[in-house]
């Protein structure tokens, strides 16, 4: 079973997880409706991981007895002036999540809750994959500025992310 202390701090790492889905989703559909259906489709396939990563925290609270309690989402902004703003703002709130599941492992390990502290290295790991990529995305967009062939070009490559399931989900 686990301590109360980590399933709190389990719940509210699942309520931002889900927050973070909210947010991307809010980015998704904006660019769709502002003509980007490439980049709309990258920030879709990022709901999904974040509901995703969601999900893997639930299934393993329940999986050692603990209680998953969701909580009302907060609003997200829904415009951006910019890629460059988005991708900023992606990058930003990646670094946040990284520091909560860096302070998440900090906790397990004081908890000497050994099995939480396995189970949140593959979130380490997705977190510095997540801001790598997020980064290049951000050196693409000033390397195009305001070319627009060149931001055509961006878009038609972000359509080409597809959605995999994380192979931890089915563990």
């Amino acid at each position: 079973m686990i301590n109360s202390k980590l399933q709190d701090a389990l719940n509210a790492q699942i309520n931002a997880e889900l927050w973070s889905a909210y947010l991307y989703l809010s980015m998704s559909y904006h660019f769709a409706n502002v003509g980007m259906p490439g980049v709309a489709n990258w920030f879709k396939v990022q709901n999904q991981e974040e509901t995703a990563h969601a999900t893997i925290l639930m299934d393993y609270l329940t999986a050692r007895d603990g209680r998953v309690e969701l909580k009302a989402i907060d609003g997200v902004k829904t415009s951006w002036n910019s890629l460059s703003e988005a991708f900023e703002d992606t990058l930003a709130h990646e670094q946040k999540v990284t520091a909560m599941i860096n302070n998440l492992y900090a906790l397990a390990t004081e908890e000497h809750d050994y099995a939480t502290r396995t189970k949140l290295d593959w979130f380490i790991t997705e977190q510095v994959e997540e801001e790598e990529n997020v980064r290049g995305i951000l050196d693409t967009l000033r390397l195009i500025g305001d070319n627009g062939s060149g931001l055509y070009s961006f878009d038609r490559e972000m359509a080409t992310r597809t959605y995999v399931a994380p192979s931890i989900l089915s563990e």
